[in-house]
């Protein structure tokens, strides 16, 4: 399958940021965004709070101007951030008053949140999940008739 530059490069961040502990859902510079973004708090300033699906005035203006981080509009950001933050396990936007995952940094907690903004990152380019269990044993099965004998 043929992916996107940015899709590649984001992947790549995301799971180098995973494996390497520094995927933090509560920081802004080790989010899913923060990290995609290189280690940089800068998009934080797209919204009015970390979390929300607006974009605040300054998001706007990015926005309206064409401009793109790391190949991802200021839109795109937000929502990446928030389908990161919902498949934690965090209700948005984030409030001290609101759901959130007991352990954020805990493996399980991240890889959730970890597979739901690839399913999303996937969906912006118009491609199948590049997680999606059914998808890989589909391939493995064309591969190598016998897997699905095997599974």
């Amino acid at each position: 399958m043929k992916t996107s530059k940015r899709l590649d490069q984001a992947l790549q961040k995301l799971y180098t940021a995973f494996h390497n502990n520094t995927l933090n859902p509560e920081c802004c510079k080790q989010c899913a965004v923060g990290n995609i973004c290189d280690g940089t708090d800068s998009w934080k300033h797209l919204s009015n709070g970390h979390g929300m699906f607006q974009l605040s005035y300054v998001g706007r203006v990015h926005q309206s101007l064409g401009r793109r981080f790391n190949g991802y509009t200021p839109l795109e950001l937000l929502n990446i951030e928030a389908e990161f933050l919902k498949g934690c396990g965090y209700t948005l936007p984030l409030h001290h008053k609101n759901a959130k995952p007991k352990n954020p940094t805990d493996k399980e907690t991240l890889f959730g949140g970890l597979a739901a903004a690839i399913a999303y990152l996937c969906k912006l380019e118009g491609i199948s999940n590049v997680m999606d269990p059914a998808d890989l044993l589909r391939k493995a099965k064309a591969v190598n008739p016998q897997v699905e004998a095997e599974v």
